[in-house]
Parts: C-alpha cells; structure tokens; sequence
C-alpha cells in the first residue's frame, strides 16, 4: 500500500531531478565543445608536416657544358660529375635534417656555402683531368654555387647532366666521399670491381671507360650515365652473391647472376657506343667487355 509523500518531500525531489538535468546538459555541452576543438597534437603534426617541406637545393648544370672528354680523362671525369650529384644529394638530406635550426642565414652559412667550395674543388678536377691531354676548358667556377628553390621543386641538376637517373644510385654508393675523388678507390666508373663479402669472393668485370675514344660533348651527359650505371650492375650482383650464398649448384653463380649482368652490361654498353655515334664514329669491339668473372 503506497504512502503519499509529504510535500517537503515533492520539492526535494525536483530540486535533485533539475539538478542532474542541469548536469547532464553540461555535460554534453561540454563534450560538443570539446569534439569541435582541434587537438594540440593535430596541429603539431601539421606544423613537422609543413617542416618536413625545407625546399631543394639547385645546382647549375655540369656536364652540358664541357668539351669533348678525351678518353684518357672519362674515367676520373665521369667520377667527379657523379660526385657533384653526391653532394647535391648530401646537402638536400642536411637541409631536411636541419629545419628549424639557426637563424635567417643558416641555409646559407652551413650548406649552401660548404657545397659551393666542395663544387669549386670537384669542377676544378674535371678541368684539369680533361687539361692533361686536351685544352684545360675555363669558366667553369661560375658554375659551383647554388642555391635553395623554396618552393621544394624539382632539382635539374638530377637531369641527364650529372647520371640523375636510376644509374645515379650506384654513383651516390660509389662515389659517396672526397676521398674516393681522388681516383684510388673504384677508378673507373664503367665498373672493374665490386666488394664482396669476406669468403663469397668479388665480381671483376673489364673496364669500359678506359677503352672509350674521346667523348663528343654531346654524348657526355648519356655517356655518364651509363658508366655510372655500370657499376651500379655490378654493384647490384655483388649484393646478389653475398644474399644467395650457399643457394643453387655448382653453376648458381654463372647462371642467376654472371649470366644476367653480362646482358645487362651488353646493353648499357650498346646504349654507350649508340650516343658516341650520333655525332661521332661508333666505337666497336665494346661488346666484348660484358663478360664479367667471380674471382675468389
């Protein structure tokens, strides 16, 4: 049998029930509020995001303006053109690397600056390559500074002049340091020998910049990109070999790796002799230098 509440006890219960109304409107008042705001780590990613963007660095154009390589001087010549895209390449890392640091010349100071006296050196040895045997061509130190494309567009130095293209990964891993400049490492671009791992052996392939005839200008930029390229190959069935050791048969080796780099040197070094010709006679006998060997 229900009891009627006293009326004290009508007004009690009122006051609680708006009260929890009232809270709860806040609550959700709260919550509205809350999802239309956005979160300080939002708009921290967003900030690296637009950090993450410094620009690219532009370099002038090496290659396209040098005379005729004579083939005494295309090796050294090739490794100087593929260092100067090293550098290109290291001082793009450094300026990502460093975002944010220093002040309004920081740019300027700490990477713009080194590279240009690091391209004065690299440009002043293609020179002097090239003047051992040839007319020691001049001007060329207007080409060593650079400068930083704000914007973040494309770098044309990474174009046909200085082995941007696929090629340019094997000349950035050999060609990665001022020490290697100076030719007593990996001497010749078109590739004699790679580095094995201890016990696996090295892949000697025959050196095609050497056997070159003299460079036509014209053909350089093609012609470097395939020396570089070159190597790459080899540098690539090095890895192959030291990766499947222990695979396959007595023949592995010359089936899945020999075999495969002596038709893509086949025709990397056509691609060489075909950009000679253009404006030059075409070197042959090229062909027999494909052939590379495992040497323990």
């Amino acid at each position: 049998m229900s009891r009627a509440l006293p009326k004290y006890n009508k007004r009690r219960v009122a006051i609680i029930g708006g009260a929890a109304a009232v809270a709860l409107s806040g609550a959700v008042i709260a919550g509205t509020a809350l999802a239309g705001t956005p979160s300080k780590s939002s708009s921290g990613n967003n900030a690296r995001t637009l950090a993450a963007s410094p620009g690219t660095i532009t370099c002038p154009d090496v290659a396209s303006k040098l005379p005729a390589i004579p083939a005494s001087a295309q090796a050294e010549v090739t490794r100087n053109l593929t260092l100067l895209q090293t550098q290109i390449d290291e001082a793009n890392k450094r300026l990502v690397d460093t975002v944010g640091q220093g002040g309004p010349n920081f740019v300027n100071n700490a990477i713009l600056g080194p590279l240009k006296d690091k391209r004065v050196a690299t440009i002043n040895r293609i020179a002097t390559a090239i003047g051992r045997t040839a007319a020691k061509p001049t001007g060329l130190d207007s080409l060593a500074p650079c400068a930083l494309n704000a914007a973040g567009g494309g770098n044309p130095n990474t174009g046909k002049a200085n082995a941007g293209n696929n090629a340019n990964a094997g000349g950035k891993a050999n060609n990665g340091g001022n020490a290697n400049a100076g030719g007593t490492a990996n001497t010749n671009a078109g590739g004699q020998a790679g580095t094995g791992a201890a016990g696996v052996g090295t892949i000697t392939c025959p050196d095609v910049a050497s056997k070159l005839p003299a460079i036509p200008a014209s053909a350089q930029a093609e012609v470097t990109r395939n020396l570089t390229l070159l190597q790459t190959q080899i540098d690539e069935a090095n890895k192959r070999l030291v990766d499947t050791v222990g695979q396959g048969g007595p023949n592995f080796v010359n089936n899945a790796i020999l075999g495969p780099l002596a038709d893509k040197r086949k025709s990397t070094i056509d691609r060489i002799a075909i950009a000679i010709g253009r404006t030059s006679t075409k070197p042959t006998g090229l062909d027999s230098l494909a052939a590379c060997t495992l040497t323990k």
